[in-house]
């Protein structure tokens, strides 16, 4: 969703920017372009930043008016010789020609274009020398050089020889590499190290599309050095229960057998107890250091075994148990036998303090089990309970999955399977969520947790999913849960309905009918109203009676749920900015949308953050907010590929469509439209027509706009897709010179706005009467339109509400007045990037 891409975006930069670095690199630049030669060898591990400050230093010597060539050693080409210098001279070769005789054809016979001997290497050197000069001498030259380590060796050497003999030419010459060639010894280094902690944490949240336990986030800082590319790359191989709780095992992770069998050669040759003590450091990923002597003294592992394995540069033993790299942990634990971790943990557990951190004593007491434990399941459960409360639902989900296997107890057993599947579908792991209902079917169930299962497989399929069979799954859940719990299947009806809305056409009116007149036969709920009960009425009355009949209640349920608590954002709250959107509250809407994100992100509630992410994504390019659109997509994206979720991208499709960008915005379209087939997704292709005409009127391709804005409209099963598509089919039709159909629109469209009353609705409303009256009529409404607007957040709206106008009074031969909002339009519409 990438994770909150969001801060991702706006730190990473900042994070890699090594401003010390980057002024090094800016005073080479600044000496070259003053007339001096530089020449800087950048080194440092993989991943650490060398190539992003090449580029760095690239734009900074081309925006100065530097002429800039590189090239980049190959390991394929190491064994050709002169390869890496044909990179990097090819594009100059045409000032060869005034070379003296001797350097031209050495430099000729070395890049294969003429025939001959061997070339003289001194010779090549010199050519190369006097070649960047030559090309220096009309504009100053920066040469670039990145992975130093895997270029030819007579390149590196000629390139070593040029770096030395640079004189007062305005030539500069940078290398990049992990471990500079010898033929670079004694030339000015620039060392890249990781990042500084902060800003090392920073990074690594941002990567993560879940939440991440301190004591983790802290031991991969400290065992990645800071690497940036090792803090976005490592994460990838960990479990969202080790992410989020640090509770997982490195085990869990595969290694290559080549690195494997190099860590397990190091750990065959060290002392037993030496080998002992690395391995229990390896089963607490807490990275502890008196946590792990403690229990060490346990298992009568002596002190001189931490000298040892510190020397023998695996780990270190000083404020923080820090292993060389993480996969030398993975390796380390994979070494001991079952029984040697089991007796590891066991001895972790009795020294960890059940007071201060209970859930990590849990989970090594966990690890410790032989069989099923009634006392350490429930202690599982007691900290899922913690970990669930706290926001890590990853974490739940593990401790429960555990506790599942260490019980006995057949009843036990099926409800703590239940739970787990329900922590494990939050999370996002939508394929053990259905593993564990697969085998908690086979246990005990009674009648409600036999509704419960169908329930969950209803709420997974509408989440891995968001197609056409979720609907009816979970009408039935919710029919089957009323003698149960009504609480519970107001809920489920209400899912029902938004999952009917997602599937559109695609789902039949029929189900959704069938959905309404199953909620108005609910006996109504005891005392005042909750949102929830105002919500699930005000939709039922939507679909049965029309906007004009929801309109009251859908207002009074946009004004509470802007403050509803977790638990029902997390089981409901998907839902609650349907009715803002039903009447037009924008306000409403983005105050919904902004902090049920923030929630759902906060728990690390994967599966449902993608929708949540969506409504945020739908506001924002009302308001004219272009650059958190651009994040809200960033993240979905992330977040809906680690969850495996098939959203459509709705957020994208807005966003192109109103920045005009035709080829992407129709590509976009075309495959929004195949997708919505594919998963069932009937709102995607409603949505896909809806960008496809506010595409086309922006391009004034009116009847294109038209054909599209009726395929929306056409859409009854989505009220709100219907109505934003409306504006889109007056001003088509009306400018296509179709008057009957843009009037019926317009009939359509007043159905919707009138029962609000609102400045957003009736704005909208009188800007597209306006564009079907004349004479002083069509003024009038033009200035309303343009005044409620100008009330509102939505900028667009208000911009082309000027445009509009401004069009109108140049028609009307009213041209300085039409020159002013035209100007307004125009100062508006650049601003926000439209």
């Amino acid at each position: 969703m990438s994770a909150n891409p969001r801060r991702l975006r706006g730190r990473v930069t900042a994070l890699t920017d090594r401003l010390s670095e980057r002024a090094e690199l800016d005073r080479l630049v600044d000496a070259v372009r003053g007339g001096e030669s530089g020449v800087l060898v950048v080194h440092g591990d993989p991943g650490v930043g060398k190539t992003m400050l090449l580029d760095h230093l690239a734009g900074r010597a081309s925006g100065s008016g530097c002429r800039v060539a590189r090239a980049a050693g190959m390991q394929s080409e190491m064994e050709l010789a002169f390869a890496g210098l044909h990179q990097l001279c090819a594009p100059m070769l045409n000032r060869a020609e005034r070379l003296p005789e001797p350097q031209r054809g050495a430099l000729r016979t070395a890049f294969g274009i003429a025939e001959g001997p061997p070339p003289d290497r001194f010779l090549v050197g010199l050519a190369v020398l006097s070649l960047l000069s030559g090309v220096a001498g009309e504009r100053p030259l920066i040469c670039l050089i990145d992975d130093e380590q895997w270029l030819d060796q007579a390149s590196a050497q000629a390139l070593g020889f040029t770096a030395r003999r640079l004189a007062a030419d305005p030539v500069g010459l940078v290398f990049a590499a992990r471990d500079p060639s010898a033929d670079l010894a004694g030339l000015p280094e620039l060392e890249v190290d990781g990042l500084h902690d902060d800003d090392a944490r920073v990074l690594l949240e941002g990567a993560l599309a879940g939440p991440l336990d301190p004591r983790v986030r802290d031991l991969i800082i400290a065992e990645t050095r800071g690497n940036p590319l090792a803090l976005l790359e490592l994460p990838r191989g960990l479990t969202p229960a080790e992410l989020a709780g640090g509770f997982g095992l490195p085990g869990a992770a595969p290694l290559t057998s080549r690195i494997e069998e190099s860590f397990r050669r190091q750990l065959d040759a060290m002392p037993d107890q030496t080998r002992r003590l690395l391995q229990l450091a390896a089963a607490d990923p807490s990275g502890d250091r008196a946590l792990v002597w403690r229990a060490a003294r346990r298992l009568g592992i002596p002190v001189q075994a931490g000298t040892l394995a510190a020397e023998a540069g695996l780990a270190e033993f000083s404020g923080q148990v820090r292993f060389r790299h993480p996969l030398a942990r993975s390796a380390v634990y994979r070494s001991a036998s079952l029984s040697d971790r089991q007796q590891m943990h066991a001895a972790l557990a009795e020294v960890t303090d059940p007071q201060a951190d209970p859930d990590r004593r849990a989970w090594h007491r966990a690890q410790a089990a032989g069989g099923p434990d009634e006392e350490v399941a429930a202690e599982l459960e007691r900290s899922a309970g913690r970990a669930q409360a706290r926001g890590g639902l990853a974490a739940a989900a593990a401790f429960l999955e555990r506790s599942v296997l260490l019980t006995a107890d057949p009843a036990r057993h099926a409800e703590r399977t239940l739970a787990a599947a329900q922590a494990s579908m939050q999370a996002g792991a939508f394929g053990k969520a259905l593993e564990l209902l697969a085998t908690a079917e086979d246990g005990p169930f009674d009648e409600f947790q036999h509704v419960r299962v169908d329930l969950l497989r209803a709420h997974i399929a509408f989440a891995s999913g968001l197609g056409s069979d979720a609907p009816s799954l979970l009408l039935k859940a919710a029919r089957q849960l009323e003698p149960f719990d009504l609480d519970l299947a107001r809920e489920t009806y209400l899912a029902a309905w938004g999952a009917a809305g997602l599937a559109g056409q695609l789902s039949g009116r029929d189900l959704l009918l069938e959905i309404c007149h199953a909620v108005q036969a609910l006996p109504p709920p005891p005392g005042d109203p909750r949102p929830l009960d105002l919500l699930l009425h005000g939709v039922a009355l939507l679909t049965t009676g029309g906007p004009a009949a929801a309109a009251a209640i859908l207002q009074r349920a946009a004004n509470v749920l802007t403050s509803i608590p977790v638990e029902d954002v997390l089981r409901w709250g998907w839902m609650a900015t349907v009715a803002s959107t039903i009447v037009w509250d924008f306000d409403s809407l983005h105050a919904i949308s902004a902090r049920q994100v923030q929630l759902v992100r906060d728990v690390g509630a994967l599966a449902q953050l993608p929708i949540f992410l969506n409504q945020l994504g739908i506001v924002s390019p009302w308001m004219g907010d272009f650059a958190g659109t651009v994040a809200v997509i960033a993240e979905t994206d992330s977040v809906a590929a680690a969850t495996g979720s098939p959203i459509a991208p709705y957020t994208l499709l807005r966003l192109l469509a109103l920045q005009g960008r035709e080829a992407e915005a129709s590509a976009a379209i075309a495959g929004a439209i195949e997708l919505a087939a594919a998963e069932g997704q009937g709102m995607a292709a409603a949505w896909a027509h809806w960008t496809a005409a506010v595409l086309y009127n922006g391009l004034a391709r009116y009847k294109e706009a038209a054909s599209a804005a009726q395929q929306a409209t056409s859409n009854t099963l989505n009220p709100w897709m219907s109505m934003w598509a409306m504006p889109e089919l007056v001003e088509a039709a009306a400018r296509a010179g179709d008057l009957e159909l843009a009037r019926d629109a317009l009939e359509r469209l007043a159905e919707t706005t009138q029962p609000c009353g609102n400045d957003v609705a009736l704005g909208i409303e009188a800007r597209c009467r306006a564009l079907l009256s004349h004479g002083a009529d069509a003024d009038d409404r033009y200035r309303e339109a343009i005044g409620r607007l100008g009330r509102t957040q939505l900028r667009p709206e208000l911009a082309r509400a000027h445009l509009v106008y401004g069009e109108w009074l140049r028609r009307e031969d009213r041209r300085l007045d039409a020159r002013e909002q035209l100007r307004a339009a125009h100062d508006m519409l650049t601003a926000i990037g439209m």
